[in-house]
């Protein structure tokens, strides 16, 4: 078990680049679709929303791997 939770941890800051970046294609695939769907100001809101999740989400990753090195886990 102790093998496969590993292989779900993020290790490094290359692998949560990674993540953000994957977390940022699929959100602003979302963000398009929000603004098709919902044409004018209330799409575009949705898609800055969806973009802001990821900017929030890689910032605690990073410093969550930064408080995992300075303070060992």
């Amino acid at each position: 078990m102790e093998r496969i939770k590993r292989l779900f941890t993020i290790k490094t800051k290359f692998e949560a680049f990674l993540i953000i970046y994957a977390l940022a294609l699929g959100a602003s695939e979302r963000g398009i679709v929000y603004m098709q769907q919902y044409p004018g100001f209330g799409g575009q809101l949705l898609a800055l929303a969806c973009t802001g999740a990821v900017f929030m989400a890689g910032g605690k990753m990073l410093d969550a791997l930064d408080y995992q090195r300075a303070y060992g886990s």
